[in-house]
């Protein structure tokens, strides 16, 4: 008796630390939380290659700042954290509670430090998206987390297949901790996504699969495993754990004799049903390349795909603005009005981004059922990136990471290059203990939220601000890193320093005063 209620307890403390980690921001028992777009060197406009990340969680935190190139002794560790959700707040954040040390490597190099840590100063670049898996894998003996890898990677390794090795070693000897992941990792020549899981309940380790991105291809991955058929032979497009065909094997989840192997049937199949997560594949592939004219309810994908164009930063913009307006998969496409003069167009109040309890009020559906369709900009994003690194520029020049805050739909990106020594003093400062006047992401969150409360007006109102002030961002690129290229090291890293601040303290106060106008303008109509 004594032992069925000690086991009772024990299971029921693993349920809530899995019900804790990370399943905070699901919907449906699959994650919905982040998309991340990759592309090749030779898809590129300009050569660079390119990885990027929208964190769609408005439980991670908001600030963000930069974690400089340091000296360990040989004694130091490196301390390891559980990602769990805290209602205890004002609004919903998370909370990281350290379970455990690994050894310190004696130099590690600088990264912007965002929710997500997203380039180092050797422009090594990562973006995430969460994808789930079995449960039965999830393993709470492992140390090593999602945003501890993903910082482990930028502080140790300068290209992604060394991050790929390193991760490889560590979660072999400390274990992985965490939910399956994806994630996006970009150096100056290729750009990779690792798939990974966990080992297995009450085991260290993990499973993994890694595959390259054609130099002339894009890709996606929106919270479902993508990988499918792994190419042994192939060294140069795919890496892998040494037990990745064993446990898929032994658990009857992939029979050798009767099917080919694929990581995402194996290890993480709900993601495959998800039309959360197949919707913004389509739609991310289709805009890169509508003339292969991808099944929209096709259930895969191709892994990467040729664009029709080289991508461009417009373009990259573009795809991450996008809620499906003029498809079928409009949600809100269904609300119109009829003016006086007898037209029928969008309803002013017609707003993709409303929240899930007005659904109803309005009829609205799609493939996510009562959720509508999960689109690609979302109301609840913290912050995206596009990032591009470049090896015919100095690392100091050549590693770029365009930040945008809140809604990307509502949003502006500054260009943040990965030596800068710091970051504005709004992009720094907590936003999840109430409503703040000091915060970046409270400009932007405050901004769009009125925008979209009357969104077929107001998001004309912030294209002509932001839309003019995007391209004087671009236009100034090239001068300012010319007048860099001329500078030695230390006046470099201060000049960018100066110029990532100046654009930060720009945009911010635009959506300040944008968010008063907007009340203002619109102040009996909401």
């Amino acid at each position: 008796m004594k032992l069925n209620i000690a086991l009772a307890l024990m299971l029921m403390g693993t349920t809530q630390w899995l019900n804790s980690q990370i399943r905070a921001d699901w919907e449906g028992g699959v994650p919905e939380g982040c998309t991340t777009i990759t592309v090749g060197k030779d898809a590129s406009f300009d050569g660079s290659v390119m990885t990027s990340h929208t964190d769609d969680s408005h439980r991670t935190r908001s600030w963000m700042n930069i974690t400089p190139p340091q000296k360990h002794g040989r004694r130091d560790k490196a301390t390891m954290y559980s990602r769990e959700k805290d209602d205890s707040r004002k609004m919903p954040a998370y909370k990281h509670t350290p379970v455990g040390e690994i050894p310190q490597v004696r130099h590690t190099y600088g990264f912007i430090n965002s929710a997500y840590p997203c380039m180092n100063t050797k422009q090594l670049a990562i973006g995430e998206s969460t994808f789930g898996g079995r449960e039965s894998l999830v393993s709470e003996e492992g140390l090593i987390d999602c945003q501890r890898l993903i910082q482990l990677m930028l502080e140790r390794c300068t290209t992604a297949r060394q991050a790929i090795k390193m991760a490889d070693e560590l979660t072999k000897e400390y274990g992985y901790r965490d939910w399956g992941e994806c994630l996006t990792i970009a150096d100056k020549n290729e750009v990779w996504h690792l798939e990974m899981v966990g080992p297995g309940k009450g085991k260290v380790g993990a499973i993994w699969v890694a595959q390259r991105v054609p130099d002339k291809h894009v890709s996606v991955n929106a919270n479902a495993a993508r990988i499918l058929e792994v190419d042994t032979t192939d060294t140069k497009n795919f890496m892998y754990s040494d037990n990745l065909f064993e446990l898929a094997k032994d658990s009857a989840w992939w029979n050798p004799e009767e099917d080919k192997f694929r990581f995402a049937y194996a290890y993480a199949p709900e993601g495959r049903e998800s039309m959360a997560a197949r919707r913004r594949e389509w739609r991310t592939l289709s805009m890169m390349a509508p003339s292969l004219d991808l099944d929209p309810e096709a259930t895969d994908y191709p892994f990467s795909v040729k664009p029709d164009e080289k991508v461009t930063l417009h373009k990259m913009i573009e795809v991450f603005k996008d809620y499906y307006e003029h498809t079928p998969y409009d949600m809100v496409g269904h609300l119109k009005k009829v003016t006086e003069e007898g037209d029928t167009i969008p309803h002013p109040y017609a707003n993709p981004f409303m929240p899930y309890d007005k659904y109803d009020l309005h009829n609205i559906e799609g493939g996510w059922g009562k959720l509508g369709e999960r689109t690609i900009a979302r109301w609840y994003t913290m912050y995206g990136t596009i990032t591009q690194s470049r090896d015919w520029l100095p690392d100091e020049i050549g590693g770029l990471v365009w930040m945008a805050q809140d809604n990307i739909a509502t949003s502006v990106y500054i260009p943040i290059y990965c030596s800068v020594s710091d970051l504005p003093a709004s992009y720094k400062a907590p936003g999840r203990n109430g409503f703040n006047r000091n915060s970046a992401w409270w400009a932007f969150n405050r901004m769009s939220t009125l925008a979209s409360l009357r969104w077929n007006d107001a998001r004309h109102d912030v294209d002509k601000v932001f839309l003019p002030l995007q391209e004087e961002i671009f236009d100034q690129q090239r001068d300012i890193e010319l007048a860099a290229m001329s500078m030695g090291r230390k006046q470099t890293i201060a000049h960018l320093t100066r110029y990532t601040i100046k654009w930060g303290n720009r945009v911010v106060n635009e959506a300040w005063k944008l968010g008063d106008d907007l009340w203002t303008k619109y102040d009996e109509k909401f």
